[in-house]
């Protein structure tokens, strides 16, 4: 009888266990925000301004282009023109 209650007790630890790790999104960690105004000449993401196509950005920091940071890092980015910002200019 003990191991049978034993056996029980730990299938619902297990489930338990399970059941938490998949209420985490899995994209969670993976969280990402476009920040402008941090992307070097030709390595934006996407496209921005006068370009239509990701890579295509002409100048270095262009406050129009954007690349995509960690989440909650842009503004805490410095360039030689300032912090990353969260919309384009």
């Amino acid at each position: 009888m003990k191991t049978a209650f034993a056996t029980l007790a730990l299938a619902g630890s297990l489930a338990s266990a399970l059941a938490s790790l998949s209420a985490i999104p899995a994209h969670a960690e993976d969280a990402k925000e476009k920040c402008y105004g941090v992307a070097l000449k030709g390595q934006n993401d996407c496209a921005a301004g006068k370009h239509d196509c990701a890579g295509h950005s002409a100048m270095d920091y262009d406050p129009a282009s954007f690349k995509l940071v960690p989440a909650g890092t842009c503004e805490s980015m410095k360039t030689p023109n300032g912090h990353g910002m969260l919309k384009p200019a």
